[in-house]
């Protein structure tokens, strides 16, 4: 069996919270070795953290959404570093900038303001952080040149952008990685971005519960019955709890589900890696096993920082 890391997803997610223990078993059955389980908000943090407390596989990461930057509170950042102290394997993440549709909501000068402060608090930490990045990838640049270069790692998470951009952010230290969303994209234009890729920064993701990858035979795709029901304690203010939080983009994964025929209550499993495992792998013309070995090889030196759960194997 082939050995796994999925690179990003939410299993904190409200629509999912209740199923944990059962997803990450199916997932772990099926090769998943670690979860990088991604928090948006401070409303969230806490349960990344008792989750990694309760899983050996999963590695938390917290970080303020771009969607989420008009909530925070005053003491936010406070909040942030001491998650970070009292959480020694914890990466950065979810973290980004959104000119989207529903980024067009949230006034980008502040988004910037928070992305930079968290951007820069990774680097300091010597944490890889995961970047959320919606048609702001000039503005990205800028910005992560202004305060890079990141030798532990920057992962641009569901990676949607031109082959063209990918040797700059290379050089800063970016980690390129790939879920259910790269199906959405032109066959012949993902193409030409994965073969622009270095081998030694592909990374592959679920962003789970969102990114439910397309398939001809959707009976085989792991799936998941949405669930209203909040955890205890838990509830995003301005957000229906069954909003995507956490995808690149409205826009995109309404492509990607208008074009799957898929039932559109039925959420994303992280154990579906395996199908972008199988999409990537046959885009780059290499064996499956080939490309889980290389992308979890990536993932473990990612994480493989001070503090980390994810020890580098020989």
């Amino acid at each position: 069996m082939v050995k796994l890391f999925d690179a990003h997803c939410h299993l904190q997610d409200p629509r999912i919270f209740n199923k944990v223990p059962q997803l990450i078993r199916t997932a772990v059955d099926t090769g998943i070795v670690c979860f990088a389980v991604n928090g948006i908000t401070e409303k969230d943090w806490h349960l990344v953290k008792q989750m990694s407390e309760s899983y050996p596989s999963v590695i938390p990461c917290f970080g303020l959404h771009p969607w989420f930057v008009t909530e925070r509170t005053p003491n936010w950042l406070s909040t942030l570093k001491e998650f970070f102290e009292s959480t020694p394997s914890a990466a950065v993440g979810e973290i980004g900038l959104d000119k989207g549709s529903r980024g067009r909501e949230i006034d980008f000068t502040d988004q910037i303001e928070v992305f930079r402060q968290q951007l820069e608090l990774a680097k300091e930490l010597k944490r890889p952080a995961s970047v959320h990045c919606v048609r702001a990838f000039g503005d990205l640049l800028q910005i992560m040149k202004s305060v890079g270069p990141f030798p532990d790692g920057v992962i641009l998470h569901s990676f949607l952008g031109s082959a063209e951009m990918v040797p700059e952010f290379s050089k800063l230290g970016a980690y390129f990685s790939f879920s259910g969303f790269l199906m959405s994209m032109k066959e012949s234009k993902a193409k030409k971005m994965l073969k622009s890729v270095p081998a030694e920064r592909i990374l592959l993701e679920t962003d789970a519960p969102d990114a439910l990858p397309k398939s001809n035979n959707f009976d085989s795709l792991f799936p998941i019955e949405g669930d209203d029901s909040l955890p205890a304690g838990f509830q995003i203010q301005g957000e229906d709890s069954t909003s995507n939080c956490c995808s690149p983009s409205q826009n995109q994964s309404q492509d990607a589900r208008d074009a799957s025929a898929q039932p559109k209550e039925t959420l994303n499993h992280p154990a579906n890696i395996h199908y972008v495992l199988k999409y990537v792998a046959s885009l780059l013309e290499m064996s499956e096993e080939e490309l889980a070995d290389l992308s979890y090889r990536n993932a473990l030196h990612l994480f493989s920082y001070k503090g980390s759960k994810v020890l580098l194997e020989g």
